[in-house]
């Protein structure tokens, strides 16, 4: 490759770090860290990207900060087993789902299987074995006789339906553009016929 890491860098990962702030923000209940979370994601990517550039360097950038929150939130749930002498002392609450929390978490779910439900066949097939079953892309593309960046597309439009489901109008069109018929293999890359 011609370019540079840090070239690379710039343009492919710092261009969002708006969003990257604005996720970590809702993500993230304490504000004070959210600046080590972002740089912590940085250095995870550019370390990983080192190695080998991510295909989707925003998808990449994006995973990379959700699973360092994963990783914090689990170091932070691990108990010291030193002893701590009268625990009654230390007037901890306990930590229950509450009633309310269980509902959210089942209407959630409710959303996300009916956002699933209406995504094309292929695109609903492709999302299953790659986000469900978690399948590499390559088994995926030999399972279905596609490409690997058929693959990669469908994975792309499968999230931008879904999140336009929970984020926008609550309605996961099935249609890429207008006047552009889906095709079989679910792309929506058909020829568009004349007016």
């Amino acid at each position: 490759m011609n370019d540079s890491l840090d070239d690379w860098f710039a343009r492919e990962i710092l261009v969002h770090e708006g969003a990257l702030v604005s996720f970590l923000h809702r993500a993230w209940p304490d504000r004070a860290e959210i600046h080590d979370l972002r740089q912590e994601a940085y250095v995870r990517v550019y370390e990983a990207a080192r190695k080998c550039r991510p295909t989707t360097p925003r998808a990449f950038l994006f995973t990379t900060a959700r699973h360092l929150i994963t990783d914090r939130l689990r170091r932070g749930r691990v108990v010291s087993i030193e002893p701590v002498g009268d625990l009654d002392a230390l007037n901890v609450l306990i930590d229950e789902v509450s009633p309310e929390r269980r509902l959210d978490a089942h209407q959630t779910l409710h959303r996300l299987a009916a956002a699933f439900d209406r995504l094309p066949p292929r695109c609903r097939e492709v999302m299953w074995l790659r986000r469900v079953e978690e399948l590499p892309q390559k088994e995926v593309a030999a399972r279905l006789g596609i490409s690997e960046k058929t693959v990669e597309k469908q994975v792309a439009k499968g999230v931008r339906l879904m999140a336009g489901y929970f984020y926008g109008n609550g309605q996961v069109r099935r249609a890429t553009r207008p006047g552009v018929p889906e095709t079989e293999d679910g792309t929506g890359h058909g020829q568009q016929h004349p007016d």
